[in-house]
């Protein structure tokens, strides 16, 4: 049973210096226990340590806030809110922010090495061993292991410094209502405020404590640097707001924390050093939805998880990525887990039922894999994969399943004979991105747009001037023209009604397109977003004769 302290406190901090779990905070005079750490000092002493030197027996039995939350007041101001399109925001994306964030999602399976006061250090070599980046957690004990949802925190502030002129000098303040609608908490009901806030007290510590060291190559104009240990983020200051209750008990109600980026922001968010080639300016897109699908998936996929965390940097290096299976899963399980995979049958079968399950969470999410047609061909993909060929219509699906089942039934078979062996061969060639995981640009205020409305226009105007043969065609030639060319590309309901108005089906056009029909459904519903090479293809496809295309 915890306890609390009531009104009668004399504030002698008796009970601060005594208390073995570290539960007892004063802040500006006002004294509260965590009810979190607080186990009645059981493992320590016969009764509550508070209880029994408090010399106005102010603790009491712990009893949980009735009624609702007064407003805070008296809160620091807060930094602007982020997500404003409620899809995506600019964050930091250099290596330092990546690294951070497989050191705090993938601690379990890193070559970390142990150093003196439960500290563990992460060494990665950059531009073939000519730099290093080395990253230390304070206050981790050997094996264990972080929480993978720390890392949704560590982007959020990479967030917050993109909105900072001169992060390495400046600060922002966040709050836990904004970091809770971020996460998608506030309209979870399963968690308790308290626990929440605990929670976010705790994620915040882990990721202040990890400090970095920068040793950085020349690469073009810009010359080389060092940055000596420092810390990512630090934490200014951390404000606890309380609501008393009728005896005089305080209970937490809210917090805000002033977190100031560490000095890796002076060489890799530096808008200024960029434009004179003396620093880099490194951001990407932080999509929404990716902080609460890792809220949502944790505790069942975290393997999940831990790719989904790692592919947000690794598809902004280019649109075929080619990740190996194996890689893949060094990435979500770890090498030891591997290993172990190699030497153990049964090990192996459960380590490819998770794969297969963890890939289906990530084509649910809107990462859909594109399998290599050569090194991961449909008998070896998982079932899930399979079984989108299945058409929508009931006519089709009942044609679709009587040739399969003439071809021996060939869609719901087991897996080839040496199916481990194959896999660690086998190659995804891309990962189709969703929406909201397109760049978000960075918007700089002191950015100077003179000439820019005069070359518009003048664009516009020889754009819009039709020429001799253009004047020649029908309109219909010129508007299936104009289609083939827009830089604008089609939503998923366009496409739709342009190939039902055409009288074609999926099947139809994913043999035009030479693509899986389920390619064909994704698109029309949206769950990715096509490139401009396809979006030109998709267009003439639809536009065009059968016989011409199969000529």
């Amino acid at each position: 049973m915890a306890y609390q302290i009531s009104g009668e406190c004399i504030g002698c901090n008796i009970c601060i210096s005594s208390c073995p779990n570290q539960a007892i905070t004063n802040q500006d005079g006002e004294y509260w226990i965590n009810p979190l750490l607080c186990n009645n000092c059981e493992g320590f002493f016969p009764e509550p340590r508070c209880l029994s030197l408090c010399p106005d027996s102010a603790p009491q039995p712990y009893e949980a806030m009735k009624g609702r939350n007064r407003a805070i007041v008296g809160r620091i101001r807060s930094s602007p809110p982020l997500f404003l399109n409620g899809q995506n925001q600019a964050f930091a994306s250099s290596i330092v922010v990546w690294e951070t964030c497989n050191f705090l999602s993938q601690l379990q399976s890193l070559p970390l090495e142990q150093q003196a006061n439960n500290q563990v250090c992460y060494h990665k070599s950059v531009s073939h061993d000519q730099g290093s980046l080395t990253l230390c957690g304070a206050g981790i004990p050997e094996g264990a292991t972080a929480d993978v949802r720390a890392a949704c925190l560590h982007l959020i502030f990479a967030a917050y410094a993109t909105g900072l002129e001169v992060p390495w000098k400046e600060s922002f303040v966040c709050t836990d209502q904004q970091l809770e609608s971020y996460l998608g908490w506030d309209k979870r009901k399963d968690l308790s405020k308290i626990a929440r806030l605990n929670l976010l007290m705790t994620w915040v510590e882990q990721v202040c404590q990890i400090k970095a060291t920068i040793d950085w190559p020349s690469q073009g104009r810009v010359k080389g640097f060092s940055v000596p240990s420092g810390s990512l983020w630090t934490l200014l200051k951390m404000q606890r707001h309380f609501q008393k209750d009728e005896q005089g008990c305080n209970h937490l109600v809210g917090l805000t924390w002033v977190i100031q980026p560490g000095e890796w922001t002076r060489y890799f968010l530096n808008r200024q050093g960029c434009r004179r080639r003396e620093a880099f300016y490194q951001y990407g897109s932080l999509p929404l939805s990716l902080l609460q699908a890792v809220m949502s998936y944790w505790q069942h996929h975290e393997g999940a998880v831990r790719l989904l965390l790692w592919l947000l940097f690794k598809v902004r290096m280019g649109r075929q990525q080619r990740l190996t299976v194996p890689t893949l899963m060094r990435v979500a399980y770890g090498e030891e887990r591997l290993q172990e995979a190699h030497l153990n049958l049964q090990e192996r079968k459960r380590l490819v039922r998770t794969f297969e399950s963890d890939l289906e969470i990530l084509n649910h999410y809107g990462l859909k894999p594109e399998f290599d047609p050569l090194t991961y061909p449909p008998n070896l993909q998982p079932l899930w994969a399979r079984l989108e060929a299945v058409p929508e219509d009931a006519d089709e699906a009942l044609d679709f399943w009587i040739e399969d089942a003439n071809n021996g039934g060939s869609l719901t078979a087991s897996g080839p004979r040496g199916k481990w062996g194959l896999l660690m061969q086998a190659r995804i060639q891309r990962f189709h991105l969703p929406p909201d995981w397109r760049a978000q640009p960075v918007q700089d205020p002191k950015a100077s747009a003179s000439g820019s409305g005069s070359r518009r226009r003048r664009k516009a105007k020889s754009a819009s001037a039709p020429t001799a043969s253009e004047r020649s065609r029908t309109p219909a030639e010129i508007s299936e023209k104009q289609a083939l060319g827009s830089e604008k590309l089609l939503s998923g309901g366009d496409i739709s009604a342009a190939r039902r108005q055409r009288g074609i089906s999926q099947r139809e056009l994913a043999q035009r397109l030479g693509r899986s029909q389920s390619w064909v459904r994704d698109v029309e519903n949206e769950r990715f977003q096509i490139g401009s090479n396809d979006h030109k293809r998709l267009l003439k496809a639809l536009h065009s004769d059968p016989g011409q295309q199969q000529a």
